[in-house]
């Protein structure tokens, strides 16, 4: 082998040359080599002996080994081995044999090595050179003594006799240590190594001392393992011919490549861009930056220009290919929160990764599918089952895990829209689906509004689909219940059972069982409009109320109900009777009632078309609060005028002038079976007892006119009623009479009927006690005069020739065929039977003389008031022996007589009672008085 294999004595004269022919030369070398070594260079050594390494490497991934051997860091390396242009680079401050594909082989960043040697040797199997500032003092002495022994080391290089290369290593560079602490320096480069070999593809091993690392990659993983464990990076790669426009502003270079690397095993730190070793421009994203961008001599910052613009753009629309190599929840770990960029290049990187990771699709959906932030939509609702409920309805949506607190800042730097409960409101609006799913949707919603009332307020919007097929757009209105059947009524809004839930009922909705359907609007509507097309909506309208009748009983105001007839026709169901009513045999033939149809009779229970009011026996009417006669009863304003005040009950059998003259019996019958109808028939001064006393016939007469046989005292007033097979309690409610009562006009003028009857024969207490009726009710009733009346002798008289007696003794001038058989209340009757006052027609005289007596001086009248206790009047009486008064054309002797003020009697007990009763106004004792006074003693007061 030649002694200077690499020609380093040409070399060596070149540079020599320069420098005597320039002494700037030699300055401007010395200052650049410092620079070098004081700046950009100064911590770089392994970066660079890493690089020279796996320039060497080439096409088989190289091993690099440091070690300290007799106080010399040593570097061994595989591959290619030193070479002519490589010892020119060596020597060349400014010059690099780097191929177009390498990172750079013994250029500038050879001077790292001056940070520890000044006399640095490369060995290689193809031979060695040396480099040495001592002999380079040497060969230029007074250059070097200018500048105080400083001198440039790279610049003059030596061949070397050395060839012991380690085996297995094709190159070797040993730097005598100067003032470095070699274990330490060690302990220095094993903390570098993992990232080094993370960006230099071209090692597969690094070994320092005694610990070696190894670099494996496989399916975009590369694994480094090294004395404390393995480290995982997942890396993307991308590349390419640089833009023939670029070439020239990356020395000629015309590939590029940009590698992206994330540590799988612990959370990513800061980080500084690798070019694709370590510079100083620091990074705030989540992965780290390798690419093969230009850098300034020191290497240390990014060559600003157009290529490296176009390195880091392609490089930031390759990060959304390393994101989406993760697991999908994982993915938003490695986008760039907001904050402040680190440097100029950070700024550049995140705004491209930024705009590149919201156009690419790799966000997971909820539907399976990927978006891209730019269309994704994420909610901030964390439920699993509401995300799975709406990824067919909302676009984009994401899956539930990005919902969660740890996506939400990445997905916020994206910009991806989060939707609140008022978004999901309005995304749902006018969607369809199953009722099941819409109870799906409000379950997974209702936790969020148990605790949030400003998400309960936007929930006000939420559709409802109804039982009809609607989807109506507000819970307000609707009427929710699980166990409701599919009622259909326009206008009804009924959640669907399958739909309902409680949250419903917190929106707005009201709670509905089978009553608040019934009562609601919609139905009471459809009803009271039933007849007006019964054939379109009718049979459906008619099974729906029915069955909501079964279960919460009927209305009054569902008598309004069409229903279909025997006769195809449509009718209320109040005009409409069960065809197997026993009804049906006792109303008039004429009665305007239908027959229900058979099949709808024979599809319901009798109580449900009932409740509806379909006739099956007498309808009865009950009002609590009546206010004025309303209620559909024959006759009710006669009923109620009979009141003085009106009733405050109403209890009545409708209907009841429908039944057929002839089918009475039959008809109390079924009274008296109906508990119902009977409580109507029995209640006290009740319409129903009042209607059919005066309306209701046997034989054709009514049957306030007949009397039960037990009632005697009635006995020639009223007829003993047939017999007709009714109990006589049943008679008795229904109006039969059973003792003498007067309850209106009516029956007042019943009663002067029946007195003025010459046919009839009553007894004389009888009639007495029928004129104290009348007398009774004689200020509240008014009648028409009658044309005969009862008189004392018993007999009805003509009325003309009647008067009513109002003072008793007048009663001594008159025939008892003239007065008014009665007791009293002599003005009451007078004015209800159109006759006189005897007063007004009867006058009279005293005829003679009497002797004036003081009433004390009576002995037998003064005895009878001491037992009686009754004071004595004061005054006295006029006595007679005989007392005649002359009195409608004729002279009558009479037993007492008043003539204005002063009040006669005969010497008699009859006389002298009557007139002390009248005079000490204890009418009623006169027949005491005159026993008393024929015999006073207590035997006769006694017994």
């Amino acid at each position: 082998m030649s002694a200077d294999p690499f020609g380093t004595e040409a070399l060596r004269e070149s540079v020599l040359a320069a420098w005597r022919g320039s002494p700037t030369r030699f300055r401007e070398d010395a200052n650049a080599e410092e620079d070098l070594r004081l700046g950009g260079y100064r911590d770089r050594l392994l970066v660079e002996l890493a690089q020279n390494a796996s320039d060497a490497a080439g096409d088989a991934p190289g091993v690099l080994r440091l070690s300290v051997v007799d106080g010399e860091l040593r570097a061994a390396n595989t591959g290619a081995p030193l070479d002519a242009a490589g010892v020119a680079a060596l020597a060349s401050l400014r010059a690099s044999s780097k191929t177009a594909d390498t990172v750079g082989q013994f250029g500038v960043g050879f001077a790292a090595v001056l940070a520890v040697t000044d006399a640095p040797r490369v060995v290689s199997r193809s031979g060695a050179v040396a480099f040495s500032a001592t002999r380079t003092r040497e060969a230029v002495p007074a250059l070097a003594s200018a500048r105080g022994g400083d001198v440039p080391v790279l610049r003059l290089v030596w061949p070397s006799d050395e060839s012991d290369v380690p085996d297995g290593f094709d190159t070797e560079v040993r730097l005598p240590l100067r003032s470095v602490d070699g274990p330490a320096l060690l302990a220095e480069f094993a903390e570098q190594v993992p990232d080094l070999l993370l960006a230099l593809p071209g090692l597969r091993r690094v070994e320092v001392g005694e610990q070696a690392w190894d670099r494996t990659e496989a399916d975009g993983v590369v694994v480094l393992t090294g004395p404390g464990g393995a480290q995982r990076w997942l890396v993307h790669r991308v590349g390419g011919e640089l833009p023939e426009a670029l070439v020239a502003g990356v020395e000629s270079r015309p590939q590029w490549s940009a590698c992206w690397a994330w540590p799988m095993d612990e959370p990513p730190a800061g980080d500084v861009l690798h070019a694709p070793t370590p510079t100083d421009e620091k990074l705030s994203l989540p992965a780290r930056l390798i690419a093969t961008l230009p850098v300034e001599p020191s290497r240390r910052r990014v060559l600003a220009g157009a290529a490296a613009t176009f390195v880091l753009q392609e490089a930031a629309a390759a990060y959304p290919d390393l994101v989406a190599k993760l697991p999908a929840v994982e993915r938003t770990s490695l986008v760039p929160l907001p904050g402040f960029p680190l440097s100029e290049v950070d700024d550049r990187l995140r705004t491209g990764v930024l705009a590149a990771l919201r156009s690419a699709s790799w966000l997971p959906l909820a539907d399976g599918e990927w978006a891209a932030p730019s269309t994704a939509k994420v909610l901030d609702l964390a439920s699993f089952d509401l995300v799975e409920l709406l990824e067919d309805v909302i676009p984009g949506l994401l899956d539930y895990e990005l919902t969660l607190p740890p996506h939400a800042k990445a997905l916020a730097a994206l910009e991806v829209p989060r939707l609140g409960v008022s978004e999901v409101v309005s995304a749902l609006a006018g969607v369809g689906g199953d009722p099941s799913w819409w109870h799906q949707v409000y379950d997974a919603l209702s936790p969020v509004a148990d605790v949030d009332s400003t998400a309960r307020e936007a929930m006000g919007g939420l559709p409802v689909p109804l039982v009809d097929g609607r989807l109506v757009s507000s819970p307000r209105g609707v009427l929710v219940g699980t166990d409701t059947e599919l009622f259909s009524v326009s206008g009804l809004r009924i959640a669907h059972p399958e739909a309902a839930h409680p949250l419903l009922l917190r929106l707005g909705a009201t709670e509905a069982g089978p009553a608040e359907l019934l009562d609601s609007d919609a139905v009471r509507e459809a009803v009271h409009r039933s007849l007006d097309d019964p054939a379109l909506d009718g049979p459906e309208l008619v099974r729906t109320v029915l069955r909501l009748v079964s279960r919460a009983g009927g209305r009054p105001w569902l008598s309004e109900l069409a229903l279909p007839s025997a006769d195809g026709e449509w009718r209320r169901a109040d005009e409409l009777v069960l065809p197997d009513s026993a009804l049906l045999a006792v109303l008039e033939s004429d009665a305007p009632f239908g027959v229900l149809d058979a099949e709808v009779a024979a599809e319901w229970p009798r109580s449900v078309l009932a409740d509806v009011g379909v006739i099956d026996g007498f309808t009865v009417v009950e009002d609590d609060s009546p206010t004025e006669p309303d209620h559909d009863l024959a006759d009710e304003g006669y009923w109620w005028d009979a009141f003085d005040v009106p009733p405050t009950r109403v209890l009545g059998i409708r209907d009841l002038d429908l039944v057929a003259r002839d089918k009475w019996p039959q008809a109390l019958a079924m009274m008296a079976a109906d508990p119902v109808a009977w409580r109507a028939v029995s209640e006290p001064d009740g319409y129903t007892s009042w209607w059919l006393a005066r309306y209701a016939t046997i034989d054709g007469v009514p049957l306030g006119s007949w009397r039960l046989p037990d009632a005697e005292a009635l006995e020639g007033l009223y007829d003993v009623v047939p017999p007709i097979g009714l109990p006589p309690h049943v008679l008795a409610a229904a109006g039969v009479r059973t003792s003498l009562s007067v309850v209106d006009s009516d029956d007042v003028t019943d009663l002067i009927a029946r007195l003025g009857d010459p046919a009839r024969k009553l007894s004389d207490a009888l009639v007495l006690r029928v004129h104290a009726e009348l007398a009774e009710v004689a200020d509240s009733v008014s009648v028409e005069p009658p044309d005969r009346v009862r008189v004392l002798t018993g007999a009805a008289e003509p009325a003309d020739d009647v008067l009513v007696l109002d003072l008793p003794w007048l009663l001594g001038v008159l025939p008892p065929a003239q007065v008014l058989a009665s007791s009293g209340a002599a003005a009451e009757l007078a004015e209800l039977l159109a006759l006189p006052l005897a007063s007004e027609e009867v006058s009279g005289a005293v005829v003679g003389e009497g002797d004036e007596v003081v009433w004390s001086e009576l002995g037998a009248v003064r005895l009878a008031c001491d037992l009686l206790g009754v004071d004595l009047p004061g005054g006295s009486v006029i006595v007679h022996d005989d007392l005649v008064v002359a009195a409608e054309g004729a002279e009558h002797s009479v037993s007492w007589w008043v003539d204005e003020t002063v009040v006669h009697a005969a010497d008699t007990p009859e006389g002298l009672a009557r007139a002390l009763a009248w005079t000490a106004g204890r009418w009623d004792d006169r027949h005491t008085f005159a026993a008393l006074i024929a015999d006073p003693t207590p035997a006769v007061l006694l017994g």
